[in-house]
């Protein structure tokens, strides 16, 4: 009998696939493919839940492969029939093809740093024995495959600069393989350790070998399926094979717990930042590395708060920590006397959010975001605060690396339309200068950008950034792109996006929200968007689209909404829960079955930001937005382009299937309804420039064609 249905299951969707015209130039009928409807029913705490397309789940058949093909049919023939495509991704692939650099760092006697040409498919690492001199390079991740799928997905130089390793992952997954190369002659050693996830590699300071992460080997056909348990953190001795690799820690007893090996600026200690799951707490452990017999010492074993390590002197430890701080500050822990009553407050908590501090020219870099802008202060060893960093402008700022010996340090800064820029600075004169400035095919003049504060559902007071182009008529007819995100206490700041600048260039009007759940405000304002507070996200993205009309810069048939990974899931709640207010929806590879996100891979981490489908009062909550089971038949849903890609071993492509299924069947009206599946690809990290272009040119076409636009 199940071989039968199996059988049914592939006949109709293989009808389907020979039947499905899509969109023909003078129709816009589209006929999708038929998706058989099982009888799975599940029962969570007593409420009976049917799951009819769980057969998608099994990314191994031939049925779930069929169903893929023939989707993927419908929308490309849908998308190549939209007139402004070709002028679309003519214009993207135009102003993508402008040189790209990353911050240089110093290790050794010798500079790094990674540049893009233009339209190269991946950064490429160079090294330079000085910042004047001609660079060479290292490692050209373009060159690892025909087709630009396989990337660098990690690096780490030795201390001294003269030993590389690098981790390759193959179309986008999070699996990476790591590779040693010798700096000097720029070939590899035999060195080749399998398995890692979720990590970097710390070398000792004697090149010995680095520290990495890694998982068992998943069985065979569930690479990207099996769910990712019982880390361990591992030493591969330089030279060996991956089997002679030591275990260093692991924890049978604790199988979520993931570990993070780091070896201090000095070679005296290993430390390890011990993680469970997503969650914003950590424990630290560390090992002092002169004495190989040494135990570790549990410097924090309880998973209160999250501490953040950022160098030590001697045996003085400094954090960056929430400890009796939401905002985070940054404190001192003598290992020698390392009780609670002990700690030192090195610099406060400040009125801002402190994201991140690094330790250099015996000076503490500290970097703040207010209201999601970019702020740099330099404080003492001792906490006295000696200058603020004189920022080119309103944006995001990111780099300020180094070593606590060094006098320099470099960042890149960014805004909606300002390209990155690189700048050295000068820790001893405060000064900073230009090092490298992309030149990209537009006018910023042209635009300008705004920060709006609106209230949410609830009262909240949520911040908002607009940009457009300057001289826009608030007429309430202007096409707008509402972008937001929302969990994980990630925050979203200015950045650049070519894409988003073709958009603005057609007249959409781009706006991006702070939502609660991300980190712009620091520990309450993640707890107020996560678990059972998870609404207030939704909340307050359907606040900004009403504000977004209220204010005539749109109205709903000209609204769309994108989003992506957790705010893929952004995009199916509220279109789900208000369907009327936007015109065309964008979830990409979004976590849109919130009853069984915890099944697959590394998504069982999630629990600790969604809450888990076991717990009854957390299962309420998930349920009640569960984008897959909030679908209601016979409902006209936005104009809807799903997202996903067939190696995202992050969010499972089932998830983007089983939606689409299900949008397909329940939706009425004429709003297409497509998914779009990217093969060779994941969740995202490591896409070629091509890939990237592609998307971005079939989701501008979809929105374009569904709010009727022009692409001039």
């Amino acid at each position: 009998m199940r071989r039968f249905i199996k059988s049914v299951v592939l006949l109709s969707v293989l009808f389907a696939y020979a039947g499905c015209a899509g969109l023909t130039s003078s129709s816009t009928t589209l006929t999708y493919p038929v998706t058989t409807k099982g009888t799975q029913v599940d029962d969570y705490h007593g409420v009976q839940v049917a799951d009819p397309y769980r057969w998608l789940e099994d990314d191994n058949s031939k049925e779930t492969a069929a169903w893929v093909k023939a989707q993927n049919k419908v929308t490309k023939g849908y998308l190549k029939h939209i007139p402004a495509r070709k002028k679309i991704s003519k214009r993207l692939t135009k102003l993508w093809d402008y040189e790209k650099y990353r911050q240089p760092f110093k290790k050794g006697e010798r500079y790094f740093y990674e540049k893009n040409n233009g339209l190269q498919n991946h950064y490429v690492l160079y090294t330079m024995k000085s910042l004047d001199d001609k660079p060479r390079v290292l490692l050209d991740p373009n060159k690892l495959s025909s087709d630009g799928t396989v990337s660098v997905s990690g690096q780490s130089l030795s201390e001294d600069g003269s030993l590389l390793a690098y981790a390759i992952s193959e179309s986008g997954s999070d699996w990476k393989t790591w590779h040693v190369r010798n700096v000097e002659t720029g070939k590899d050693l035999d060195d080749e350790v399998e398995w890692s996830k979720f990590s970097g590699a710390s070398w000792t300071h004697d090149n010995s070998g680095f520290f990495y992460s890694r998982y068992d080997a998943p069985e065979e056909g569930a690479e990207l399926k099996s769910q990712n348990h019982f880390h361990k953190l591992y030493f591969h001795k330089l030279n060996t094979k991956q089997s002679e690799d030591v275990l260093v820690y692991d924890r049978p007893d604790q199988k979520e717990w993931g570990f993070g090996g780091y070896v201090t600026e000095d070679g005296q200690y290993l430390i390890i930042s011990v993680s469970k799951g997503t969650e914003r707490k950590n424990l630290v452990f560390f090992k002092n590395l002169a004495s190989p017999d040494s135990p570790f010492v549990e410097l924090i074993s309880e998973f209160e708060n999250q501490y953040v390590f950022v160098g030590n002197d001697g045996p003085v430890f400094f954090f960056r920590s929430d400890n009796e701080a939401p905002l985070s500050r940054l404190i001192a822990i003598d290992i020698r006397n390392p009780s609670k009553y002990n700690w030192k407050e090195i610099v406060p908590q400040s009125q801002d959010t402190l994201r991140s501090v690094s330790l250099v020219n015996d000076m503490f870099v500290a970097s703040y975001l207010h209201d999601a802008q970019t702020k740099v202060r330099i404080f003492g060893m001792d906490g006295s605060h000696i200058r603020d960093v004189k920022l080119p402008g309103i944006g995001s700022a990111r780099g300020f690396g180094g070593k606590k010996t060094d006098t320099e340090t470099f960042y890149s800064f960014t805004g909606f339309t300002t390209p990155g820029a690189v700048y050295r600075y000068d820790l001893a004169t405060g000064t900073s200068t230009l090092f490298r400035k992309p030149q990209v095919d537009f006018d910023a003049d042209e635009y300008e950008t705004q920060q709006v504060f609106y209230n949410s559902k609830d009262g909240k007071r949520i911040p908002m950034f607009i940009t457009h182009k300057k001289g826009l008529v608030l007429d309430g007819n202007n096409p707008t792109l509402l972008y937001g995100y929302g969990g994980f206490n990630i925050p979203l700041t200015p950045s650049f996006s070519v894409g988003n600048l073709v958009w603005m260039e057609m007249g959409g009007v781009y706006a991006m929200p702070n939502l609660r759940g991300g980190g712009e405000y620091g520990k309450p304002w993640h707890e107020g968007g996560m678990k059972l507070t998870k609404q207030n996200t939704f909340d307050d993205f359907i606040a900004a689209a009403e504000w977004l009309i209220e204010n005539k810069y749109t109205n709903s048939s000209k609204l769309a909404i994108r989003g992506r990974s957790n705010g893929g899931l952004l995009v199916g709640a509220c279109m789900t829960q208000r369907p009327d207010l936007f015109a065309v929806a964008l979830p990409g590879v979004g976590v849109l079955d919130m009853l069984r996100f915890n099944k697959f891979t590394i998504g069982w981490a999630w629990e600790s930001d969604y809450g888990s489908p076991q717990n009854p009062e957390e299962f309420k909550a998930l349920y009640s937005y569960s984008p897959l089971h909030n679908l209601k038949q016979g409902t006209a849903y936005p104009a809807t382009l799903i997202n996903t890609a067939d190696h995202d071993d992050r969010v499972f492509p089932a998830h983007s299937f089983k939606f689409a299924a299900a949008l397909q069947a329940a939706h009425t009206g004429d709003n297409p309804v497509l998914i779009r599946i990217e093969t060779k690809a994941g969740h995202g990290a490591g896409k070629p420039t091509t890939k990237r272009i592609e998307e971005i040119a079939d989701e501008w076409a979809f929105v374009v064609q569904n709010l009727g636009m022009t692409a001039d």
